[in-house]
């Protein structure tokens, strides 16, 4: 366990300055970068868990996902949906006429499809909100909400938690730990939207606090579900301590796609 903290000590240690200087003094170009890599990396990760070994279904999935997360990123993309639904239906016409069984290709092309919505079309709207106003406050509260709750969870939930919240898919969560992830998502969002969104009203960001935790939990299990069918423990080996991009990434992407719509439709 004090290795495993170590290591993720030592990951946070380097990785959190990087990802602050990008999006506090970073151009949108480079926090554009920043997201269309992450998504690559992200989708490669994915069907890599869904296809193992079997390259050709791995790199079509990739390059479904990477044209859904263009739909979305690309300058004057003001609609990602009609470029998600062009995506959509070539994926469909690919599988349809693929080598495999009939079965096993309606199953691939499910697999696919998931990966495709889930990262290829859901992680770059960070830089959508980025895009919004205040989009680096944004960016940094959401961060600031989720990554003291998920701490606060992990370290509650392996030294006090007794109950587990949802054995067949994650079976170290415990309900001790998601209460302290809320808790200490509301006294993060709360102290840091004093300073990165004055004009909101505590209540409204406590509000938010609390539904971006419960977003981002749900995240986290999502992904840990996706994990389970496909019998792995890490979405892979790149960060020390943490797993893969996508185990670090789980509990932002629900919370990112919530706080994008939400400042359009009530916000705007």
């Amino acid at each position: 366990m004090n290795k495993q903290i170590g290591s993720r000590v030592i990951t946070a240690v380097v990785g959190i300055p990087l990802l602050v200087l990008i999006i506090g003094w970073g151009r949108p170009a480079h926090f554009l970068l920043l997201v269309f890599l992450l998504t690559i990396v992200a989708l490669w990760e994915y069907f890599s868990m869904a296809f193992r070994g079997r390259w050709k279904q791995q790199a079509l999935g990739v390059l479904f996902g990477v044209l859904a997360a263009l739909s979305v990123i690309l300058p004057g993309s003001s609609q990602p949906g009609l470029g998600l639904a062009g995506v959509v239906v070539l994926a469909f016409l690919s599988y349809l006429f693929s080598g495999a069984g009939l079965e096993e290709r309606y199953q691939q092309l499910g697999w696919t499809l998931v990966g495709t919505l889930y990262v290829g079309f859901l992680v770059p709207h960070l830089f959508l909100l980025y895009r919004s106003h205040d989009g680096r406050e944004w960016v940094f509260f959401i961060l600031l909400v989720i990554m003291a709750g998920d701490t606060a969870g992990y370290f509650v939930g392996s030294s006090l938690g007794k109950k587990k919240l949802y054995p067949e898919i994650s079976p170290g969560k415990t309900v001790e730990g998601a209460f302290a992830s809320l808790a200490a998502s509301a006294l993060a969002g709360v102290v840091g939207g004093k300073y990165l969104l004055p004009a909101f009203p505590w209540m409204e960001i406590l509000l938010l606090s609390l539904f971006l935790s419960l977003l981002g939990q749900g995240g986290d299990l999502f992904e840990s579900w996706i994990k389970r069918v496909f019998a792995v423990k890490d979405s892979s080996r790149l960060l020390p301590g943490h797993g893969g991009l996508l185990d670090r990434m789980d509990s932002l992407i629900f919370p990112v796609v919530f706080a994008t719509y939400y400042l359009r439709l009530i916000h705007p």
